[in-house]
């Protein structure tokens, strides 16, 4: 999984070099929840007997509803005293809609995606036409799609020449496992993508979701400041070096805070080590001593349980974001120390009851 993440990550990050933003990137979890996996769908339904394949859309992307424009007066009712006034109200409804339909086709689309439900009638309509209709998109997937097409999400249609429609070379229905997506391929913004997580539990999915997430935001803030350092604790443990050897120098109270800082700092290597299930004290020691060694590209190999040389091995870390842990972690230390005082309120008192029932 971890070489097939890591290609995943790079081929992203090269594609959206340009903007850097995640927005493009739609991850979509499958296989453990259902119900989870039904709103994590980018659109939820393709009308039935629409084709299910579509070259050279040509979309419009809208928010509206589709149904009968009934009265949204609470308590109002409408009396008729025959049926055929029932069906007068039906048929003028019916030419409501009809007109909203018109209005939307003269916009020179082959495809129709509405945030809302559409009905029976519409995609009667819609077909005859020979556009292909979508309903009931979810609304952070129809904020996506209009992103990645080019188009604006648009609610009234009385002028179609200040509409700005997607534009998508391939529309086609797929298969994931048992769910049915909609694809999209051939957008404006090259950059767009889809990855599809497949796992046995929900908790597995929302940690591969959550590494994918974190690995794709610091490759994005290492493009955007190139400068590395070397990793597996290696850089943690040459600033402990630095801090102790001051500390050792300087008088006062002031080196016992500055060697408890470079305590801090070699507890990452700890956590590494403890993470990967081997003996931390054992590798940190051998670290350490490489270190004074003034091997100083030296670091923990997790792979074999050893030290080793990061250079070699290649293994760095970004360092906008190992910069952005020690501001963070120091500013929290700092904050805690600026409390003078803790208030305590003392205990109540008991006091013997002398008159007991």
């Amino acid at each position: 999984m971890n070489l097939g993440l890591t290609g995943i990550v790079d081929s992203l990050i090269v594609s959206l070099q340009a903007s850097l933003s995640m927005a493009p990137v739609n991850i979509f979890k499958h296989g453990a929840d259902e119900e989870r996996a039904e709103t994590a769908r980018l659109l939820s339904f393709l009308i039935v007997n629409q084709p299910k394949r579509l070259e050279n859309a040509n979309i419009l992307i809208a928010n509206t509803g589709m149904d009968t424009d009934k009265i949204k007066i609470f308590g109002s009712r409408v009396r008729v005293d025959s049926t055929a006034k029932v069906a007068e109200i039906e048929l003028a409804e019916k030419e409501k809609m009809k007109e909203k339909v018109d209005r939307i086709l003269k916009h020179g689309i082959n495809c129709f995606i509405n945030r809302q439900l559409i009905y029976n009638y519409p995609e009667q309509l819609f077909a005859q036409a020979g556009v292909m209709a979508i309903e009931h998109a979810d609304f952070a997937g129809v904020e996506r799609l209009a992103l990645v097409t080019g188009g604006e999400i648009t609610s009234t249609f009385d002028h179609p020449e200040l509409v700005k429609l997607g534009h998508c070379k391939l529309i086609e229905e797929v298969m994931i496992g048992e769910d049915t997506l909609i694809h999209f391929s051939g957008v404006a913004m090259g950059e767009a993508c889809t990855i599809v997580l497949r796992g046995a539990t929900q908790q597995i999915l929302d940690e591969a979701e959550r590494s994918l997430h974190d690995a794709l935001c610091v490759l994005a803030q290492t493009v955007k400041e190139p400068r590395t350092v070397y990793g597996g604790g290696c850089s943690e443990m040459l600033m402990a070096k630095v801090v102790t050897d001051l500390a050792n120098r300087t008088p006062g109270k002031e080196a016992v805070a500055m060697e408890s800082f470079a305590k801090a700092l070699r507890m990452l290597p700890t956590i590494i080590a403890d993470n990967a299930g081997y003996d931390s004290a054992d590798l940190v020691a051998q670290l350490r001593a490489a270190h004074q060694e003034n091997k100083t590209t030296f670091g923990l190999n997790m792979s074999e349980g050893t030290v080793g040389n990061m250079s070699e091995l290649g293994i760095t870390e970004s360092f906008q974001v190992k910069r952005q842990v020690l501001l963070s972690a120091s500013e929290a230390a700092e904050m805690i120390l600026r409390v003078d005082d803790i208030i305590k309120a003392a205990p109540r008192k008991r006091v013997p009851d002398h008159h007991p029932c």
